[in-house]
């Protein structure tokens, strides 16, 4: 059985992203405080280690990902740095396995070390999870943002979604629900270091 899944840290407030996403502030402004959680060198915690471990599912899988996640181009390609753009993790993203990105802008592939590789996808976000599903094991993770997670939401696809909740409040910026998605949430576990609270959740659907 395949399984299509999001994780996401989120504000008290319900904001995965703060506001104004710029080369310098990626996530918003504000929005590197959701995750300190897990990339402060400072900060060791078992139970965050663990719930960190889980942010990128096991191998085998592709991902879905939203156009304001893979990074701050809007429009055509060619307005920044004539297309050049590959994405806010270096050479080597994290993912190591295929990513379909959303956008309304055709884009060569890009083959990044580790065996990344960014797939840009105009037919929107059915024929994206499509090809996700065939271009590996079947299982796909929505890596965000926000709209990708609602889209999945709206469609019926998503079967769980985790949420680091942090404790701090952003006010603005960008909602993971929005009023616009209805949704059924089943808890299947939950734990709480100083610095976040996680919970998985199953999806229960209508039908």
């Amino acid at each position: 059985m395949t399984t299509t899944t999001a994780h996401m840290s989120v504000s008290l407030d319900g904001f995965v992203a703060g506001p104004d996403q710029t080369y310098e502030n990626p996530i918003g402004r504000g929005g590197m405080a959701l995750h300190q959680w897990h990339i402060d060198p400072h900060h060791t915690d078992e139970v965050d280690a663990r719930w960190a471990a889980r942010i990128l599912p096991p191998p085998g899988g592709a991902y879905v990902m939203g156009r304001n996640m893979y990074g701050p181009v809007r429009g055509e390609w060619s307005s920044y740095d004539e297309g050049r753009w590959r994405g806010w993790w270096g050479e080597d993203p994290p993912y190591h396995a295929p990513v379909f990105v959303l956008t309304h802008h055709e884009h060569e592939p890009i083959e990044m070390e580790g065996g990344t590789t960014f797939h840009f996808v105009t037919g929107g976000f059915d024929e994206a999870l499509r090809q996700a599903r065939a271009a590996g094991n079947g299982n796909v993770d929505i890596a965000g943002g926000a709209s990708a997670v609602r889209q999945a939401l709206a469609r019926g696809v998503l079967d769980e979604l985790t949420l680091d909740i942090v404790p701090v409040l952003l006010h603005t910026g960008e909602r993971i629900f929005d009023g616009s998605v209805e949704a059924g949430l089943e808890l299947l576990e939950s734990e709480s270091s100083s610095r976040a609270t996680h919970v998985r959740y199953r999806i229960r659907r209508s039908d």
